[in-house]
């Protein structure tokens, strides 16, 4: 079998060997505690206080806005509910502002909530999973609490007008007399956007390190100065009071490596997976009949391919890809049990026969030209097999 072809960087990316390098030390010798007070203890300590500081300057915000997180679902989780509770509890509303094409992180965090007395507003996205900012506005009231808008859709890429709806929010508040927190589901941008919370103007924003070169597991809550918070994980008092539990050393100094190489590589990262995202968006045109790509055609994560095809079935086509060395996904288009559409999908208004057969194929700085020609050289073939036997199973039906 040839190499095998890894097109699946939104899902995970291979570890970065500066984040590798910088891991070491703390998964071997610089064991210590970073509570402790003796000398092992104080390095890990002092580790993690400068990887707080790394952080802070990628994300263009204090040291002290950082919070080090479990999974990016933690830190969302965290931001979302921790956020709500702190504003509910001190009479200032129940009332949450989302999209409808959030990743589940966010979408089930309202959903818990609601058993809380909070109401959530979903507001709609257009045909190409973009957010509208008069949307928002008009979803705000007088109990809004907060807002919750993801940076880029982790399944077709649609880069959504932040600083936009960060405006409009900051102006509803101020008409209706209230602080309104904004919250941001950063997850698949730090690798190409940039991340500074100023320009974005958010409150929150979260970010999951193995998205970026990063070790799983680990993840970063920024959290400006003077939000409401009540902690989610109650314990020995770490980060400031705001995630309890003794610190994961070597994933925080990974996750700040990992972060500084991916803010510093923007521009080279945007311009190689670019061109491999055309040249694999130019060949599927071509080459796949009634192909459709998803998302917005310029405003868009540059390492994002989203397809339909209509007549076929996405884990068919998954696993016909596995079978020739090819690594790719549905995003979470359907499950081979139910055959239910992606929630982003249905959103942007797709129909159920395209919804139910699509890839994504998210590209990383280690692919190169001649793995993007293979892809279509297999691809078309891929397809036409699924869609032939979509068909003879809905004739025996």
């Amino acid at each position: 079998m040839n190499t095998r072809i890894y097109l699946d960087h939104a899902a995970t990316t291979r570890l970065h060997s500066k984040a590798l390098e910088a891991m070491r030390p703390y998964l071997e010798d610089e064991f210590g505690n970073p509570s402790g007070m003796y000398d092992l203890g104080k390095e890990a300590a002092g580790a993690i206080e400068r990887a707080r500081s790394s952080v802070a300057s990628g994300l263009g915000c204090r040291p002290q806005e950082v919070v080090f997180t479990g999974p990016g679902t933690e830190s969302i989780n965290a931001a979302i509910k921790g956020v709500a509770f702190a504003k509910q509890l001190a009479g200032l509303g129940n009332h949450i502002v989302t999209s409808s094409i959030e990743h589940h992180a966010v979408l089930h965090s309202c959903d818990y909530l609601a058993k809380f007395g909070f109401e959530t507003t979903f507001v709609p996205v257009d045909a190409f999973g973009t957010v509208d900012p008069d949307e928002v506005a008009h979803a705000i009231n007088e109990r809004t609490v907060l807002v919750s808008v993801m940076l880029a859709n982790n399944e077709v890429g649609t880069l959504e007008p932040l600083p936009e709806i960060a405006e409009v929010v900051q102006r509803r508040a101020k008409s209706l007399r209230r602080r309104i927190s904004l919250h941001t589901d950063a997850v698949q941008g730090a690798n190409a956007l940039d991340l500074d919370v100023k320009r974005l103007g958010v409150d929150l924003l979260s970010l999951s390190a193995h998205k970026f070169g990063g070790p799983k597991g680990a993840g970063v809550l920024y959290m400006r100065r003077g939000t409401p918070f009540l902690e989610q994980l109650s314990g020995g008092g770490q980060e400031r009071q705001r995630r309890a539990g003794t610190e994961n050393v070597a994933g925080i100094v990974g996750t700040a490596a990992a972060l500084t190489e991916a803010q510093a590589n923007r521009e080279q990262y945007s311009k190689l997976c670019g061109q491999l995202s055309r040249q694999l968006i130019e060949g599927i045109l071509q080459s796949v009949p009634a192909a459709r790509l998803s998302g917005h055609s310029e405003q868009r994560l540059p390492n994002n391919v989203h397809f339909s095809f209509e007549g076929t079935q996405s884990d068919a086509m998954l696993e016909a890809l596995d079978d020739l060395g090819i690594a790719a996904s549905a995003g979470s288009a359907c499950t081979s049990a139910t055959w239910e559409p992606s929630h982003v999908l249905t959103a942007m208004g797709m129909p159920l026969g395209r919804a139910a057969g699509v890839l994504r194929l998210t590209c990383g700085p280690e692919n190169r030209a001649e793995e993007i020609d293979r892809v279509l050289s297999i691809l078309p073939r891929v397809v036409s097999e699924s869609r032939a036997k979509a068909s003879s199973g809905l004739s025996a039906k």
